[in-house]
């Protein structure tokens, strides 16, 4: 198995405890309102959205792919910090065996958040994943964030 290993950082205008609560505690509600273009829903399929829980998202037709289900690892609201493992997609075409990713939030001199994820890609075997092969899925995963800050700035209340 090998692993090809991703990190990005992005910044948010939004403070940094909304910003978790928002993309970490709330994202099975506010994911699908804020990108409806891309996100058709969010379905806990087992637990409580505690570490252990797995959810299945699904995406809209067009979106590139159909499905994920992902296994919350852990999650610390003190370090505003949480980490799941993508373990079954439509993506992974026998070349992944599942995606990690750990996320980290924290303030931003200007009042808003600074968002730290690193990601694990696992390959099959001894596939070996290329970072143009991934592109598409991080420029997707960007997009859905931006999206959702979006709505967030336009909807205090929501």
């Amino acid at each position: 198995m090998g692993v090809f290993k991703h990190e990005m950082e992005v910044t948010s205008a939004l403070p940094t405890a909304r910003a978790f609560k928002a993309f970490v505690l709330e994202s099975d509600t506010i994911f699908p309102k804020a990108v409806p273009h891309a996100i058709k829903g969010v379905e806990c399929l087992q637990g409580s959205g505690a570490p252990g829980s797995i959810r299945m998202v699904t995406f809209v037709p067009g979106w590139g792919f159909e499905y994920l289900k992902e296994k919350l690892d852990a999650i610390d609201p003190d370090n505003l910090s949480y980490t799941y493992t993508v373990i079954e997609s439509d993506i992974f075409k026998n070349m992944i065996e599942k995606i990690s990713y750990e996320t980290k939030f924290s303030a931003a001199p200007n009042g808003g958040t600074i968002v730290n994820v690193t990601t694990k890609f696992y390959s099959v075997g001894d596939v070996e994943i290329k970072e143009e092969a991934i592109k598409d899925s991080l420029q997707k995963r960007s997009q859905i964030f931006k999206a959702v800050e979006e709505y967030l700035l336009a909807n205090p209340d929501a």
